[in-house]
């Protein structure tokens, strides 16, 4: 999703071979979900979570100019947000050989800096001097999409631009070498782990300390190719003994999950990361995610609307946050103009002059009802107020430091519902909206309408919830 050599010549160069990303999505598959069969899905958070080190963002502040950037950085302070990720692209950074143009660069990592911001850093796209695509290949003016004849020189770059910015938090090596868009003619575990290998030994040489994260992967590292996923097959080579951070980028059709299975996203993250940590990852981040508010025609998302943005956008936060992740990174901080492809226009929390959309207010909304902190808390028991039980129901708990507890949750139809109370009266929150609704107890229950959209309920310090 990250706007490489650009979007427009990685979906001319997908197309051109035949191989679409597996987790490609079509209009005609979201429709047809069957409704029916949606499992319930309760959660209890795996962890204590500070929003201001989990939630993170991607920007390409280099864009802009310099006052449209420092608005869009005032922007995300507003939010209380201390994460930004951030891409540097190789082929601008020295279109020709050991000729380097750093002024943009220069200028965007002095904001961050000078914001206070916390940033991790990736390089991607090769220069035409150093690709791997030969001369007289059909694909040659994608020259970026191919990785570097030797990796060694990759690393002698990042080494270089990491000591140049010692500002920088974390760095990343590469961006989605899974999918034909920046790592063509075909993904090449074994290859990027040779250009993995390289970039760690010369950061831990150049910037000792700094913490270093492997390539985002996209959407669950498969690879284009049908042959499996990447951070896999990466572990299996030993690329875990290197002590870095593993990332991916889980973007699917809704938040609960893809066309394959409507609920697939917490199904396949949790056995994941069970096999992640189990392996000896100690960070495992998510560097991109998020939905397109764009109008069409239809590229891969299937058509949501601002609303439907700020809708599955607050969703998946929800579940993200009660997941075992480490930190998430949503896509992204500002919208984009025509250099990125229609779809990849329209991320932004922002529009392009730096004016906030729904989800920019609806997440605002979100961070200040939870609060900087939340603790995992069990979610309450859920009757059924009339008839069956909600369809789809999510259902996660979680507790602020003031003792108060929170219930976040939403199903997939409208449903009323009854779960304990713990005083006389709740303060029901839709952040999307904006709207609150006092509710009042009744025989120790409170009485609610479940609806599609996340829901958050606020009662103040009491019992446990649970069972009644």
């Amino acid at each position: 999703m990250s706007e490489g050599g650009g979007p427009l010549d990685r979906r001319a160069l997908l197309r051109a071979t035949g191989a679409l990303a597996t987790a490609s999505a079509s209009a005609a598959g979201w429709a047809a979900w069957p409704w029916q069969k949606l499992p319930e899905q309760v959660l209890k958070p795996a962890r204590t979570v500070v929003w201001q080190d989990f939630l993170g963002l991607n920007a390409q502040l280099q864009w802009f100019p310099p006052e449209v950037a420092a608005r869009q950085v005032q922007r995300m302070k507003e939010l209380g947000l201390n994460w930004v990720r951030l891409g540097l692209h190789w082929m601008l950074l020295e279109p020709k050989e050991g000729q380097f143009d750093l002024a943009p660069i220069d200028r965007m990592m002095k904001l961050v800096s000078d914001s206070g911001l916390k940033s991790i850093v990736y390089m991607v796209g090769t220069p035409r001097y150093a690709s791997s695509v030969e001369a007289g290949n059909q694909y040659e003016r994608y020259f970026d999409k191919f990785p570097p004849r030797d990796p060694r020189l990759y690393a002698q770059r990042l080494m270089q631009v990491a000591k140049r910015y010692p500002q920088v938090n974390v760095w990343q090596v590469w961006n989605e070498p899974n999918i034909l868009g920046f790592w063509a003619p075909k993904p090449d575990p074994e290859g990027y782990g040779r250009m993995l290998l390289a970039s760690v030994q010369g950061l831990r040489a150049t910037v000792p300390g700094k913490p270093i994260a492997m390539a985002g992967m996209a959407y669950f590292s498969e690879m284009g190719d049908g042959s499996g996923l990447m951070i896999e097959k990466l572990g299996r080579l030993g690329a875990f003994n290197l002590d870095v951070t593993v990332a991916y980028h889980p973007y699917t059709t809704k938040a609960e999950g893809s066309d394959a299975d409507a609920r697939d996203f917490v199904k396949r993250v949790v056995p994941a990361h069970q096999w992640l940590r189990s392996a000896g990852v100690k960070q495992i981040w998510a560097t991109e995610w998020g939905w397109s508010s764009y109008k069409g025609p239809v590229e891969e998302q299937p058509i949501v609307g601002e609303d439907g943005q700020a809708d599955f956008t607050l969703k998946r936060l929800a579940l993200m946050a009660a997941l075992d992740y480490d930190k998430v990174f949503l896509f992204t901080l500002s919208d984009l103009d025509s250099r990125a492809s229609e779809r990849d226009q329209h991320y932004g929390l922002l529009r392009l002059n730096g004016e906030p959309k729904p989800v920019f207010h609806a997440l605002k909304r979100f961070l200040q009802v939870c609060g900087p902190r939340l603790e995992p808390d069990t979610p309450p028991a859920v009757e059924a107020a009339k008839g069956d039980a909600p369809l789809g129901l999510v259902s996660i708990g979680w507790r602020r430091p003031d003792g108060a507890r929170l219930w976040m949750a939403w199903a997939e139809k409208k449903a009323e519902v009854r779960i304990p109370a713990q005083g006389k009266s709740a303060v029901l929150h839709h952040p999307v909206s904006g709207r609150q609704t006092t509710l009042e107890s009744s025989q120790g229950k409170l009485r609610l309408t479940l609806e599609p959209g996340l829901q958050i309920l606020v009662q103040a310090s009491g019992p446990t919830l649970g069972q009644s």
